[in-house]
């Protein structure tokens, strides 16, 4: 999540200063991922430094305002008008916890998924409800929510497939053992050799 480009784009639509800049920011995207003040201030003196932003003086009660400058504003058109490049993909901490669960002895696998499946459900239900109640009140400005729910309730949707995913390849990496394949299957109830 990049904050330099989502203060860059709350700051195109008025100056603020940074508590106004935190909350603005976790109104849209419903404080899924809150940000620390100490960050968005870190983050206007870079964007200061790069002449990006600059310091509007203060609202009559101390707090330094900044507004975006003709770079950033074309900065930000920049940020909007270009695909994510995903590179990498982040580390999961799941699915590296299952595959190093499958190759470890004495770890009961399918109780792993069944626990993870279990919040991965009610995550989905909770940002399911979330959403309908927002739809059923929704006001223009709740559609940038909306789609962070949205978000969210895709990727809870996604685990929870995955999960079933995993549950069926040890059942069949567990069949296949017990039909004769040799090999150590752990997690899944069977142990040959």
């Amino acid at each position: 999540m990049s904050i330099r480009y989502s203060i860059l784009a709350l700051l195109q639509e008025q100056p603020r200063y940074g508590y106004q800049l935190r909350a603005a920011f976790e109104e849209r995207t419903g404080a899924v991922w809150p940000l620390n003040i100490g960050q968005v201030y870190t983050t206007l003196n870079r964007l200061e430094r790069d002449a990006l932003v600059r310091k509007e003086g203060d609202d009559g009660r101390g707090h330094v305002l900044f507004s975006i400058t003709d770079a950033g504003t074309a900065e930000i058109r920049r940020w909007f008008a270009t695909a994510v490049d995903r590179g990498a993909p982040p580390r999961n901490e799941l699915a590296i916890k299952l595959a190093l669960a499958v190759s470890t002895a004495d770890t009961d696998v399918p109780a792993l998924i069944q626990a993870q499946r279990e919040i991965s459900l009610r995550e989905l239900q909770e940002y399911t409800q979330d959403r309908r109640d927002l739809a059923a009140n929704q006001r223009v400005t709740d559609t940038a929510r909306l789609l962070v729910l949205d978000s969210l309730i895709f990727h809870a949707e996604a685990e929870a497939r995955w999960l079933d995913l995993c549950d069926a390849r040890l059942v069949q990496q567990a069949n296949g053992a017990s039909n004769g394949m040799t090999g150590t299957v752990r997690g899944a109830g069977t142990n040959t050799a």
